[in-house]
């Protein structure tokens, strides 16, 4: 069964910035750098009809292409024990309107919904015990400032994870384009 989600690819500029600052936090398992995206959508296991069928309805989204933009550093949860660190992303509209899309269209086949609210963020690392407050303090201090220039966004990506002992994964299933809408006119 394939365990899917939906995600935005990042620009290779953008991994490497990204990745330049994955170090300097003990405890953090740091995800690799062909590994970064925005995730849209996290779909979990299904069996091979369902994965078909999501496939067919994320290929019924229409959308236009857009702009992002890296901002910021941040924890999960916001306040406690950190449990995964991000980099944050500008929400305009439009991904916000891509990213309910996605959502009414697993939706739509009768998977359950997301459970967590939508956060536009890419995660950097993932932590089994929290660093000491104050060194997590000192890193997101440092990279406080951090922003990339915009960035197009021209389609989004049907994942699969595979887990394995070294880590995940990804095999892209399908890739979806983002098309500038046609005006009737």
């Amino acid at each position: 069964m394939p365990r899917l989600f939906v995600a935005v690819d990042l620009p290779d500029a953008v991994r490497d910035e990204l990745a330049r600052r994955c170090s300097g936090l003990p405890g953090a398992r740091w995800v690799r750098r062909d590994q970064m995206h925005l995730t849209l959508r996290f779909i979990g296991e299904v069996e091979d009809g369902v994965a078909a069928a999501v496939r067919a309805a994320l290929a019924r989204i229409q959308a236009s292409p857009f702009e992002l933009a890296v901002r910021g550093v941040g924890q999960f949860p916001p306040r406690g024990a950190a449990r995964v660190l991000w980099a944050g992303l500008d929400a305009p509209p439009a991904l916000l309107a891509l990213q309910g899309q996605v959502e009414a269209a697993v939706r739509s086949l009768g998977l359950p919904p997301e459970d967590k609210p939508f956060s536009a963020h890419v995660t950097l690392a993932r932590f089994k015990a929290p660093p000491p407050p104050a060194v997590l303090a000192g890193f997101l201090r440092q990279h406080a400032g951090l922003v990339s220039p915009p960035f197009a966004v021209d389609h989004f990506t049907l994942y699969a994870s595979r887990l394995s002992p070294a880590g995940p994964d990804y095999i892209c299933e399908a890739r979806f384009p983002l098309e500038p809408r046609q005006s009737s006119g």
